[in-house]
């Protein structure tokens, strides 16, 4: 039964979407954006939001990645991964009892819909610091509360009909899908066989009927093949509605090709970001001639903590102070630093050390 294959990959999918959280690399969260600092934690790495070039490169990858699927899986994505349909489908499997079958339904999405809105919280503040501060610290609190009452009202009293009126993604389906693409399709040719039970009218969760050929309501979730095939077995027949397309087929590769070269050009762009960043920027104040003052930001993208000596190769210069630096993993260190110099000098050269880092920076001097 496909349904049972849909209950599988539903386990998984909350299993990890709820777990990903409490993974740490490095002793960070394995994916995270951290909104006070503007930094995404991902696998290990940090994004900084000054490298909006690799935060365009993955949107871009999400989006052929996204295509890729649609245009050859269909609405898979709909019927087997949507946190939607998950949720509605396991709240209607928990009320499972004929009498009030509506009612225990929204009932079983209060604790489900409060799960699902502290597991949003844990992807900005890590799960320890949320359970600490869940009912102390009143941000959180208020966004707990907010994100639980809005995706209850939605999954309780709109459910099904925002899979068919407002969800985006389904409307750009209908953009996408070609003559090969997989969907949900009733046999025609055998309709003169059909027993007419109107068995796969009355599991549809979003209410078509699939006799009446393809509707872009559809979810595919092959609710409709399991009841048929409850009917059909019996009198040792496939099921009339069934998955029907074609996966491998020229744009599977091509198209496959693209998300899988921009894939590995992403991949290359993370790699090849330096594990040091330093940045110095001249400050334009009034101080004593022979005497500059100096603006410097020190990203540290790993998960070590970092002691670099701030130093000048140039002669007559003297650097007035802090110049030893401490910089913790996954941070960013910003300091500022006098220069004085007692001759002639039109470009100052810093330098800083240690960890096995060296990186040199210049600036104009006045």
């Amino acid at each position: 039964m496909w349904k049972t294959k849909r209950n599988v990959v539903a386990i998984m999918q909350a299993v990890f979407l709820t777990g990903l959280p409490f993974l740490e690399i490095n002793g960070q969260s394995a994916f995270r954006f951290d909104i006070a600092t503007l930094k995404l934690h991902v696998f290990g790495s940090v994004i900084w939001m000054r490298e909006f070039y690799l935060i365009l490169a993955a949107t871009l990858f999400v989006l052929l990645f996204t295509g890729f699927v649609t245009i050859i899986f269909g609405r898979i994505w709909c019927g087997w991964l949507c946190p939607q349909t998950v949720l509605l489908d396991l709240s209607e499997t928990i009320s499972g009892a004929k009498t009030h079958r509506k009612t225990i339904q929204k009932l079983a999405l209060v604790p489900l819909t409060a799960l699902v809105s502290i597991t949003l919280i844990w992807y900005f503040v890590p799960p320890a610091e949320t359970f600490r501060t869940l009912f102390t610290e009143p941000t959180i609190t208020a966004f707990f509360l907010v994100l639980w009452l809005l995706i209850y009202l939605e999954l309780a009293f709109l459910g099904r009909g925002f899979c068919t009126s407002i969800c985006p993604y389904a409307m750009l389906q209908n953009v996408l899908f070609d003559r090969e693409t997989l969907v949900i399709e009733y046999d025609v040719s055998r309709d003169a066989t059909c027993m007419k039970c109107d068995a796969c009218v009355h599991v549809c969760p979003v209410g078509i009927d699939i006799k009446k050929g393809l509707s872009q309501a559809c979810i595919a979730c092959a609710e409709c093949i399991d009841a048929c095939l409850r009917m059909t077995e019996k009198k040792h027949i496939p099921p009339f509605p069934n998955y029907k397309g074609r996966i491998v087929r020229p744009k599977t590769f091509w198209l496959g090709g693209v998300t899988v070269v921009t894939a590995i050009a992403l991949g290359m762009l993370l790699l090849s970001r330096p594990p040091v960043d330093f940045l110095l920027i001249r400050d334009n104040a009034s101080l004593p001639p022979g005497l500059n003052r100096y603006s410097f930001t020190i990203h540290n993208n790993g998960g070590e903590k970092l002691t670099l000596d701030l130093t000048s190769p140039d002669t007559g210069v003297t650097l007035i102070g802090e110049q030893t630096l401490n910089v913790e993993p996954f941070s960013a260190l910003h300091g500022t630093i006098l220069v004085k110099s007692t001759g002639t000098l039109e470009r100052l050269h810093l330098k800083i050390s240690g960890n096995g880092i060296i990186i040199n920076r210049e600036a104009g001097f006045l």
